[in-house]
């Protein structure tokens, strides 16, 4: 039986990478100064990320954007003639549409439901009076492990004196609402000012960000690195793209099939939910689980009992597992593969790092990273690594890069 001759190029890719990867590794002798100054930098580099985040991360968000845009951008430019300057101004335009949408989308209706908050909290704590005692459990055992730890802490630091058990004090109401509205405000300021640096830089992008790249090009020393730069800026913006193109597809069914299920339910307000959904997808395994969590707790407000309920979250879990098992890996397998214990580290990660933003760029910045080491003969063993796992001989090459050819200097 022979194989299709997709399936012998992608045999072969992997072949060379592999070989390519042993290769670097047989030549490459670090010494133990080398590996320590290596460690230095990339902390260096963390410490910067965390620090400088108020400032890095919109522009991390706006080359992400323009990734996803740049297809819309190719079409107004080359096929429909408008200038880059009015075509970036356009795309901006529908991307403040879109995002105004889905604030009202679900800011007023989750409004409403925090309004009702107080008055339906009776009817949840009815419907988890089944679960009071191993609670009540919980807590005393909680209680208890507390008092020996403060009773131990009280010995050592005192010589076995008695111990102060100081319970903290309530803030005033006053107080604690001025301060949560302080924070509030602050918080606010903060993201508007994020969301205005990321606009200002999505717009320079996509009006002059082929003129950077070209630039970028031509100080490159010999033509062999001229290639290799193209091949990195391609290969990136056409993986990337299709990446965030193909799941925001994905996610917008996620979330039209989650908003029908929530009106054949009966669940108020199914758009919020629905919209929800799809947001969440964005974020590997954290968001759907959340999701799951919050069907549960809105479910409870609706349902007399915990086990209707629990339908609703069945079925996000259904359709989850649909999206995550079967339809996302059949489109995206062919050209993006990445390790899944790497994808599950760097999202934890990235979300320490950058919290909600950070979970969501935990996947493009790993898809970015090796391709940047497939390209790069010191850094091709990491990228070997990064690599999904290979799936026989229908397998086709991680992320669809063909092998970059290593010219001579």
């Amino acid at each position: 039986m022979q194989l299709a001759p997709e399936s012998e190029e992608a045999d072969t890719f992997e072949a060379r990478q592999q070989q390519r990867a042993r290769e670097v590794v047989r030549r490459s002798r670090f010494s133990a100064q080398t590996i320590c100054l290596l460690i230095l930098t990339v902390l260096a580099v963390f410490y910067t990320l965390y620090f400088a985040a108020a400032i890095i991360l919109p522009i991390v968000l706006a080359l992400v954007a323009n990734l996803l845009l740049s297809a819309p951008m190719r079409i107004l430019h080359a096929r429909l003639r408008l200038p880059k300057t009015l075509a970036a101004l356009f795309l901006i335009l529908c991307l403040f549409g879109v995002v105004g949408a889905i604030g009202t989308a679900i800011s007023v209706p989750a409004a409403g439901w925090i309004s009702r908050a107080p008055q339906t909290m009776a009817a949840i704590q009815t419907h988890m009076a089944v679960l009071g005692g191993p609670l009540r459990m919980i807590q005393a055992a909680n209680e208890r492990i507390e008092n020996f730890l403060a009773v131990v802490s009280g010995r050592s630091g005192h010589g076995g004196g008695h111990v102060a058990l100081l319970a903290p004090s309530a803030p005033s109401a006053e107080g604690g609402l001025g301060t949560f509205g302080s924070s509030v405000l602050l918080g606010t300021r903060a993201f508007v000012g994020q969301l205005f640096t990321m606009m200002l830089m999505l717009f320079f992008l996509l009006a002059q960000g082929d003129s950077l790249l070209r630039r970028f090009v031509e100080i490159m020393p010999t033509f062999a690195d001229k290639r290799r730069a193209v091949q990195i800026a391609y290969q990136i913006e056409r993986n990337v793209s299709l990446y965030l193109t193909t799941i925001t597809i994905i996610n917008v069914l996620v979330g039209l099939a989650n908003m029908l299920q929530c009106w054949a339910f009966g669940l108020p307000n199914p758009l919020l939910w629905g919209v929800l959904a799809f947001l969440l997808n964005y974020i590997p395994i954290i968001g759907p689980l959340t999701g799951i969590v919050i069907y549960f707790v809105i479910s409870l407000f609706v349902f007399p009992s915990v086990l209707q309920a629990l339908l609703p979250p069945m079925v996000y879990l259904c359709i989850h597992l649909m999206e995550g098992e079967t339809i996302t890996p059949m489109v995206l397998a062919r050209r993006f593969t990445l390790n899944p214990v790497l994808v599950m580290g760097s999202l934890m990660f990235w979300d320490w790092l950058w919290g909600v933003w950070g979970a969501f760029l935990s996947v493009p910045m790993l898809a970015v990273f090796k391709i940047i080491c497939d390209h790069v003969e010191v850094l091709t063993p990491i990228g070997h690594i990064v690599g999904g796992p290979t799936r026989g001989p229908k397998a086709h090459p991680p992320t669809g890069i063909p092998e970059p050819s290593h010219e001579a200097d």
